[in-house]
């Protein structure tokens, strides 16, 4: 497939997700569902704070590109992050588990990465264990 086409085809599979009752909108063109509801009452994150959270990313076409499940939970400093993760977590508290829709813009852009094509909408499932 030609990088135009896989671009455009990303772009269509991230808008006819977005159409979907349960699929929320949020800055940038990124979008989630929500999985489960952790405590509402926990604080967010914000940039410069280091979250730990367990997440599987795949590409459209459902093939898993990296994964935390089966080892601990790693901890990254919110700021470090690809912008769709910073949009996504800042929005999620402590127990949430939300499936997140990235446009490429809010990922990687046009650049390759291992296992994952430039151009590609991401989609990680991620579940917010802890903030410090």
């Amino acid at each position: 497939m030609a990088k135009q086409d896989y671009i455009l085809k990303n772009r269509q599979w991230l808008e006819a997700k977005a159409q979907e009752s349960e699929v929320k909108p949020l800055d940038k063109g990124v979008f989630y569902k929500v999985i489960k509801k952790g405590n509402q009452s926990s604080a967010t994150p914000n940039r410069g704070s280091v979250v730990t959270a367990h997440y599987t990313g795949k590409t459209i076409n459902g093939k898993t590109f990296d994964s935390s499940r089966g080892g601990v939970a790693p901890a990254f400093r919110l700021r470090e992050l690809i912008p769709g993760w910073i949009i996504a977590l800042q929005q999620m508290h402590i127990g949430d588990k939300w499936e997140v829709y990235i446009p490429a813009e809010m990922a990687y852009g046009k650049s390759n990465q291992p296992g994952i094509p430039g151009g590609s909408t991401l989609i990680f499932e991620i579940e917010l264990l802890g903030i410090a």
